[in-house]
Formats: C-alpha cells, structure tokens, sequence
C-alpha cells in the first residue's frame, strides 16, 4: 500500500510557489493553524512586483501591545481599515498588463470584497482556491485546530499528528532538518524528505527577476501553465 503523504505549514497570505508545491506534493496537508503567531512572518503579508520593486503587501492585525505574539493563529483578527482596498489597486495597478491578469480577476475581487475579519479563515480560504485555479485537485486540506489528542512537543507532536490523520510519510521545508528528529520518526515507522525548492525563472513584468515573490505573480504571467514551473508536467501530458 502506498504511503500517506502529509505536508504541514502555518496558514499564510498568498503563499510563494514552493506553499502550492507541498500542497501538490502530499495526500493531505494540514494548516498549523493552532500554533502561536509569528508577528513578522508570512502569516499576514507577502511580496508582489511592481514597477517601483519589490513591494509587500500586509494584513494589518487587532492587537495590544505584544499580546498577539501569544496568540494562536485561528484567534488572531484582522484590523478595520482600507487595506483590501489597498491591496487589490496595488495588484491591480502592478499586474493589471499582465497576460492573465484578467483569467484571475474576479477571483481576487470576490476575495477583496469579504467582510470576514479571522485572518486564519481568509488565508485559508484564498489558498485553497489558488490551489484549485492551480489544478491541485486530489489533495485533501484539514486544519491542526480541528483534531482531538494532539500531544507533545516538536518531532512528538509531529509523530502525534500524523498518527491523527493516518500519514506514514512526512513532506518538510528543508529548515525543520535543524531540529526535527530523524530517528525518532523512522523508530515510529514513518518516513521523512525534505523539499527542494529549485524552480526554473519565467517573465516577470518588472525586472530584476525575483524568485520568492507571491504565487500570484506566476498565475498573472503563466496562467493555467504555471503548475509546469512549479512541479512540471504531470506523467500523462509527458506520455501525450
């Protein structure tokens, strides 16, 4: 029987190719969406091109003091303001030219137009339709938050969450190989790799070329071909 394959990752804004990469790669992938928040991550920013460079695009978050550095994720709010507004000119005055531009649009406007106010729920929900437009079909999503019996800390709630959802092969970035324990997880009888993040430049619109901008870019400028510079062509349209 072929191993379970899971992937887990905090749940980020218009994650970088290499988020959409994992998702591909696993059977089920899981947002870590219970874990503490990290005030200067990727969970409520991202970077796009512009004509001005590289520009960040940033939820701003409710918060007092440093009370949202101990929060977990699914709890934290986003704060009132102007910045959906902000951030669907900013897309569309940077890739409005861009080839599929349009193909992506009212996706992006729908998404700009919600009222939701849990960053947690509309960081998912986007990935989940950018994996969809990225024809990632057969990959099941779950949430850490809605599992029961998780414990222990760091390669034991690992070893805890595969056993919850039924993985026997784990899918990591390549900076966990600095503190996740190998031999414990091959003594549980589970497998372990590490992702690669070697991907191949495309045109972008605002030169110099930037690899680790938001997936968003590729779509605007590949389109329904952007899986190709991520994953490459799947086994049947190579045998096509």
């Amino acid at each position: 029987m072929a191993a379970l394959k899971l992937a887990i990752i905090q749940p980020s804004y218009i994650p970088w190719r290499g988020y959409f990469h994992q998702i591909q790669k696993a059977d089920v992938f899981m947002f870590y969406d219970d874990v503490q928040y990290d005030k200067h991550g990727w969970r409520n920013r991202n970077r796009v091109k512009s004509a001005n460079g590289t520009t960040w695009l940033t939820i701003p978050v409710a918060a007092r003091g440093n009370v949202v550095e101990s929060t977990p994720i699914n709890e934290i709010r986003c704060a009132s303001g102007l910045w959906r507004r902000k951030h669907w000119a900013t897309l569309q005055q940077s890739y409005g030219r861009a080839p599929y531009f349009e193909r992506y649009a009212p996706l992006l406007e729908e998404f700009y137009s919600r009222r939701e106010d849990r960053l947690a729920e509309l960081t998912i929900e986007l990935t989940r339709r950018l994996a969809g437009e990225l024809a990632i079909e057969r990959t099941r999503f779950v949430r850490s938050s809605e599992l029961a019996g998780i414990e222990g800390a760091a390669t034991d709630r690992l070893i805890s969450l595969m056993r919850a959802v039924g993985a026997d092969h784990f899918i990591s970035g390549p900076t966990a190989q600095a503190y996740l324990d190998e031999a414990k997880l091959a003594a549980a009888g589970l497998t372990l790799e590490y992702m690669r993040y070697e991907y191949p430049e495309y045109e972008q619109l605002h030169p110099p070329y930037d690899a680790h901008v938001s997936i968003l870019d590729l779509l605007f400028m590949q389109g329904a071909s952007a899986g190709e510079l991520i994953w490459g062509r799947s086994a049947g349209e190579e045998t096509a």
